[in-house]
């Protein structure tokens, strides 16, 4: 029986776990630094269809649906005048069983440690990786110690465990984007049926239903420079001065939002600068710790989803070598897409942002493009 060492309990490290729960060839532990899972955050994620059919696997298809949503569209919005530019049909990516779903991210992680609390151990932070004997050894900063033939580091953007395989030349950089992040209760004013994207100078934001009961999720991406020690200074983020600038530098029109966000935070976004692959070809990454891509094309979470599922499945044939160079190939897909993403929602020049909307009103009703430029991603 091979034993699996899996470091972080997220979605990615979660969902690997449930896959090797079935296999009985291997012996599963997920390690994680806290002392808990936390399922207090509330905020929500996007799942395209192809992570929900992997999840279908274990059965999320089953998951209540009190607690997900499917929006049929996404409406795009300009930030300036509120007027509606054009809107994307993305049910039509949509199968019987598999749709594009959204809920609260603490829901899924809740529904993915469901049967595997006896086989996770908190309060375990990595301190030590020791990949050139035959078994790789992990120690703790507890002084506790494990062996295990496969280590799988799904641990995030900034990977402890990837920091100590590459001597720490694998740091995530600065997006020079904040993230502002927060929960609105059902609104009459607000679409609770599609995803609203609004679009502006510098800055855009995304709102949508997380559930059937109209609850929405607000994140808004603001280009923004930071210091190094800036970025460093994680009490900034929670100071009230500085929220306050944030929140008054905003575009008018999202304004009339502000006072109806609840649990408001502020943070710099972070995203990988390269790829990393470990000496050890029994080491994967997978999730942020793989790669963070920035949040506008809204893939994160599926692309954790999808990579763990890749994973699971070349460890289970003994294709394992060829992990790496696939997953890069649709990562690279995805990032590209994604920064093309932020750069075309954050033009400011009015002519531009004129002929954007034109091509934007055409291109949504190309299906040739959409499945080009979706279909690739969401199948």
């Amino acid at each position: 029986m091979k034993k699996v060492g899996i470091i972080g309990a997220g979605i990615s490290g979660l969902l690997i776990a449930n896959l090797f729960k079935r296999n009985s060839n291997h012996q599963i532990t997920v390690f994680e630094k806290n002392h808990s899972i936390d399922l207090e955050e509330g905020y929500g994620i996007q799942l395209s269809i192809n992570s929900v059919k992997l999840l279908n696997e274990i059965g999320f298809d089953k998951f209540q649906n009190d607690k997900k949503f499917n929006p049929k569209k996404i409406n795009f919005y300009s930030t300036k005048s509120s007027n509606k530019i054009c809107d994307l049909n993305i049910s039509d990516f949509n199968s019987e069983d598999c749709k594009y779903t959204t809920l609260k991210r603490s829901d899924l992680v809740n529904f993915l440690k469901t049967g595997l609390e006896n086989l996770i151990k908190t309060n375990h932070s990595i301190s030590k990786i020791d990949q050139d004997s035959q078994k790789i050894k992990l120690t703790f900063e507890n002084s506790e110690t494990s062996e295990c033939d496969y280590l799988i580091i799904s641990d995030g953007v900034f990977s402890k465990s990837k920091n100590l395989i590459s001597s720490y030349q694998a740091k995530p950089r600065y997006n020079n984007t904040l993230a502002i992040r927060g929960m609105i209760p059902r609104s009459s004013e607000i679409d609770c049926k599609n995803i609203s994207l609004f679009l502006g100078s510098d800055f855009h934001n995304v709102i949508y239903p997380i559930n059937q009961n109209g609850d929405l999720n607000f994140i808004a991406i603001m280009k923004y420079n930071l210091s190094l020690n800036e970025q460093k200074n994680h009490s900034l983020f929670s100071d009230e001065i500085f929220i306050k600038k944030i929140l008054d530098s905003v575009p008018l029109e999202i304004k009339k939002f502000s006072n109806e966000i609840k649990e408001l935070k502020i943070f710099p976004v972070f995203v990988s600068k390269n790829y990393f692959k470990s000496k050890n070809n029994n080491i994967h990454l997978i999730g942020d710790a793989f790669f963070a891509f920035s949040p506008s094309f809204a893939q994160g979470a599926s692309q954790s989803i999808e990579g763990a599922y890749e994973l699971f499945k070349n460890i289970e044939n003994n294709t394992e070598s060829d992990f790496f160079k696939n997953r890069m190939i649709k990562t690279k897909m995805v990032n590209n897409r994604s920064k093309f993403n932020q750069f075309a929602f954050h033009l400011s020049n009015p002519l531009t942002t004129f002929l954007r909307n034109i091509f934007l009103k055409r291109l949504v009703k190309n299906k040739k493009f959409l499945e080009s430029y979706l279909g690739k991603i969401y199948r």
